[in-house]
């Protein structure tokens, strides 16, 4: 049976990372909930910014069902044979109850503090606008539609990461859940 990892947390929480380590230390595959949405916006030839990407995730939610995402990455990760998927940026309820139909979904909550978070941020920069962002407009983004009920998800979660220390120690807990 697939091993599926629903990856959900705050802004910048480690989630990418984690996607990454499965792909490449588990020979998994990964599923991005923000790929379509910067397939969008590419396609439309807008800037690739937090802001843009939560505006499309609304429009598309809004106009056609808030679990479109969901539908969208169910039949990516059923079409996919790896024995471990990660799909990253699970961000709302609506989306885990979707999920969860799939054989072998767990959902992984990822923490980390909101200073560590800003600091990864500034150093990725992967939205054309996390470069310049001051710690107050980091804070803002919390506030924002498309990340208000990432918090929640940790009640719902089947294992909790701590991704406040180094990248061993993420990896080492992570080598734990997939042992499972």
């Amino acid at each position: 049976m697939k091993k599926i990892l629903g990856l959900a947390g705050e802004i910048v929480s480690g989630k990418g990372t984690t996607a990454k380590y499965i792909c490449e230390k588990h020979g998994g595959s990964s599923h991005r909930f923000s790929s379509m949405l910067r397939d969008v916006l590419d396609r439309m030839y807008l800037e690739i910014s937090r802001g843009n990407m939560q505006k499309i995730s609304t429009v598309l939610r809004e106009n056609f069902s808030d679990n479109i995402l969901s539908i969208v990455i169910t039949k990516d990760v059923e079409k996919d044979e790896h024995p471990v998927i990660a799909i990253d940026g699970v961000r709302r309820l609506a989306d885990i109850e979707f999920l969860k139909k799939l054989p072998g979904f767990k959902l992984v909550y990822i923490e980390t503090d909101m200073e560590k978070r800003y600091e990864r941020i500034i150093k990725r920069g992967e939205n054309s606008d996390d470069l310049k962002k001051t710690f107050e407009e980091f804070k803002k983004d919390h506030e924002r539609e498309a990340e208000l009920q990432i918090k929640d998800l940790k009640n719902h979660a089947e294992y909790v990461i701590d991704n406040n220390g180094s990248l061993e120690e993420l990896y080492k807990q992570i080598d734990e859940i997939i042992k499972k």
